[in-house]
C-alpha cells in the first residue's frame, strides 16, 4: 500500500483507527528524492492497517521525508512535495490534492498537529464527516473536528 496518503499521514485516529493500528509494529523512515504511485483493497484481514475494509489509489513524489510510527502514535517531517489520492472505506469517501513547501506533525490516537506551508484542496464526505478544504484554507465537521490555514492545524477524531 502507497504510505503517503494511507498510514504515513499523519492523521488523528477515530475508534475505527485504534483498532486498525494499536498493534502496528515501531517503524522508522526516511526518504530523499521519492515519487511512488499504488492502488490497494483491504478487507477483514487480520493484520494491522487492513480490518476494516478499505480501497483507493493514490500518488506523491517530494524531496525528503523522515518519520516514526508506533502503535497509535506517529510523527513526520517533509520537504517540498506534492500528491493525490482517492479513498474509500466505511465511514467517508475521499479526494485531495496536496502541494506542500514544507511540514512537521504528530499524532496521538484521536489528536493530531500539523505546522507548514502549503495548499491542500479537496473533500470528503461521509454520514458522521463533512470536510472541504481550498488552497490550504478549510473546516471539518462531525466526527472529525479541524481547523486548516495554509496547511497548518489541529484535528480531534471522536469516532
Amino acid at each position: 500500500m502507497l504510505q503517503t496518503f494511507s498510514s504515513k499521514e499523519l492523521l488523528a485516529q477515530g475508534i475505527l483507527d485504534i483498532i486498525d493500528n494499536f498493534d502496528r509494529p515501531g517503524k522508522a523512515y526516511a526518504d530523499g528524492l521519492y515519487a511512488e504511485a499504488d492502488a490497494y483493497a483491504y478487507a477483514f484481514k487480520n493484520k494491522p492497517g487492513k480490518r476494516v475494509p478499505k480501497a483507493g489509489a493514490a500518488a506523491a513524489a517530494g524531496v525528503g521525508r523522515a518519520g516514526v510510527q508506533w502503535s497509535i502514535f506517529s510523527a513526520e517531517a517533509r520537504g517540498p512535495n506534492a500528491a493525490a489520492s482517492a479513498e474509500a472505506n466505511v465511514l467517508k469517501a475521499k479526494a485531495m490534492a496536496r502541494a506542500e513547501i514544507g511540514s512537521v506533525s504528530g499524532a496521538a490516537g484521536p489528536v493530531a498537529v500539523k505546522l507548514g506551508l502549503g495548499i491542500d484542496t479537496g473533500v470528503t464526505l461521509g454520514p458522521t464527516k463533512l470536510e472541504c478544504k481550498i488552497l490550504g484554507f478549510g473546516v471539518t465537521v462531525g466526527s472529525t473536528f479541524e481547523i486548516s490555514f495554509f496547511n497548518c492545524g489541529l484535528e480531534i477524531n471522536f469516532l
